[in-house]
C-alpha cells in the first residue's frame, strides 16, 4: 500500500502544474557529498523548486501539501551523466517520431538511471536541440540536456564511420587552425553548450593525433564563447595535445597510453582539466572485439588505475558512461568499477552531483539537496552509503519537480 501510495503521488505530480506544494516524507536524505545525512526528512517541492528540506519533526508543511510516503528510501539530488550521446536510432528523428517512442527510449538510456541533467558529446546538433524542444515543453519525458553538437576531428574515427554512412550523416573534417575556429563559432550560433574535439581518433591500425595548434585554436574560440571543451584522447599523444591545447575535460580514460604516475597526474589537476572514466566502455570494447577473459581484466584494471591514480591526485572526476555509443545502459558496473579504483560514496555522489554542478556553471541550482535548488531527485530504493551499486537503485526520477522516471 505505501508503495501504490507513493506511485499514485508521483503520477499526480507529473501531470500537475505545480498548483500546491508536495512533500517527499520520511526518507533518508543525502544533501550533499559534504554534509550530513538527514534521518527521516522532508523535502518540500514547489513550483519546480526545492521550498524546503530538513527533519520531519522540524519543517512545517503548508495547509493542502500533498504528501508523498517514502519511508525506507534514500534521495540525493538528481544525478548529472557527462558522457552521452543523443545518437541511437531510435533518437535520430526527434522531429518527427512520436513522444512515446522517444519516452521509451529515454527512460531505457538515462531516466530510469537518474539522470537529470547529462552533456551530449557527439550527435547531431539540430536533431538533439529538437529533443531538447520538446522534452522542456513537456512534451517527451527526459532529463536536461546539455550538447556540443557534432565533434571536431581531423580523421573520422574508425568505428563511426558505417553508421554515418548508414544513416546519411555527414562529419566534416577539420583541417586547419583557421578551419576549428570556423566551425567552433558555427556550433556557437547554432546553439551548442561544448566542443567536442578527438585529439587522438582510431584509424584501422593506428591513431591520428589533432596536430596541437588546431587543438589550441579550437579551445581559445571556444574560451571566447564560454565553452567547455572536451577532447577525446586515446593515447599519449592525444593526451599531450589536450594538456598543451588547454582543453578542460578528458572524456575518457586513455587505452594507449604509459601509466598515469603521480607527475603526470599534476600536469593534468595544474592544468584543471577533469576526467570522466567511463571504465565499463572498456568492458563493452572487449566483449565487442572478442577479447578474452584475461585480456579483458587486463585492459579494466589498466583503465581503473588510470582514475586511481587521478583521484588520488585530486582531479576532478565527474560520472560518464558513453551510453548512446555502447548499449550497457545499466550504471551498476561503473559505480563498482570507480569504487574499485578506490572512489567511496561521497567521490561518487560527487561525481553525479556537485563536480559537474561546479564544472559546468550550475552550481548556484544543481547539484544539492538545498533549498532554492532546482527539484531534481533520485529516491532510491536501498542505501548507497552502504553499497555504492545501490546508485542504480533507482526508484523514481524527478527533474523540475516533475517526474520523469516513475516505477512501472
Amino acid at each position: 500500500m505505501r508503495a501504490a501510495g507513493c506511485l499514485f503521488a508521483l503520477v499526480l505530480l507529473a501531470s500537475a502544474v505545480h498548483a500546491q506544494d508536495t512533500a517527499f516524507v520520511g526518507a533518508t536524505v543525502y544533501p550533499s557529498p559534504d554534509a550530513d545525512a538527514i534521518q527521516n526528512a522532508v523535502v518540500v517541492i514547489r513550483d519546480g523548486r526545492i521550498a524546503a528540506v530538513g527533519p520531519r519533526e522540524s519543517t512545517n508543511l503548508r495547509p493542502g501539501t500533498r504528501i508523498v510516503d517514502c519511508a525506507g528510501t534514500f534521495i540525493t539530488a538528481g544525478f548529472w551523466n557527462s558522457h552521452v550521446h543523443i545518437f541511437t536510432p531510435e533518437l535520430l528523428h526527434a522531429g518527427t517520431d512520436a513522444a512515446a517512442a522517444l519516452d521509451a527510449e529515454l527512460d531505457a538510456m538515462l531516466n530510469r538511471w537518474g539522470f537529470t541533467t547529462v552533456f551530449d558529446i557527439s550527435s547531431v546538433l539540430g536533431n538533439t536541440l529538437t529533443l531538447r524542444r520538446r522534452i522542456d515543453a513537456g512534451e517527451v519525458r527526459g532529463p536536461r540536456i546539455l550538447t556540443v553538437g557534432e565533434p571536431l576531428w581531423t580523421m573520422t574515427p574508425i568505428y563511426v564511420r558505417d553508421f554515418l554512412e548508414a544513416n546519411h550523416i555527414a562529419m566534416p573534417l577539420v583541417h586547419s587552425p583557421a578551419d576549428a575556429v570556423a566551425q567552433v563559432r558555427d556550433r556557437w550560433r547554432h546553439g551548442a553548450d561544448g566542443i567536442k574535439i578527438f585529439t587522438g581518433s582510431v584509424q584501422h591500425n593506428a591513431v591520428a593525433n589533432m596536430p596541437v595548434a588546431i587543438v589550441r585554436a579550437a579551445v581559445q574560440e571556444a574560451h571566447r564563447h564560454r565553452l567547455p571543451v572536451f577532447a577525446h584522447p586515446q593515447n599519449l599523444a592525444g593526451l599531450e595535445a589536450a594538456i598543451d591545447g588547454g582543453v578542460d575535460i578528458l572524456a575518457h580514460t586513455a587505452p594507449d597510453s604509459p601509466e598515469w604516475t603521480p607527475s603526470f597526474v599534476s600536469r593534468l589537476t595544474r592544468a584543471r582539466m577533469a576526467l570522466i572514466p567511463t571504465l565499463t566502455l572498456f568492458d563493452f570494447e572487449a566483449r565487442k572485439a572478442g577479447a578474452t577473459d584475461q585480456q579483458r581484466e587486463k585492459w579494466l584494471d589498466k583503465m581503473v588505475g588510470e582514475l586511481r591514480a587521478f583521484s588520488t591526485g585530486g582531479g576532478q572526476v565527474l560520472f560518464g558512461t558513453d551510453v548512446g555509443y555502447t548499449d550497457h545502459y545499466d550504471t551498476t558496473m561503473e559505480f563498482e568499477l570507480m569504487a574499485n579504483a578506490g572512489l567511496d560514496f561521497g567521490k561518487i555522489l560527487a561525481s553525479l552531483t556537485t563536480s559537474p554542478a561546479a564544472r559546468f556553471n550550475a552550481a548556484a541550482r544543481s547539484g544539492r539537496v538545498r533549498t532554492g535548488y532546482d527539484a531534481d531527485l533520485v529516491v532510491l530504493d536501498a542505501d548507497p552509503a552502504r553499497d555504492v551499486r545501490n546508485f542504480a537503485r533507482v526508484r523514481y526520477t524527478v527533474r523540475g519537480g516533475r517526474t520523469i522516471y516513475p516505477e512501472r
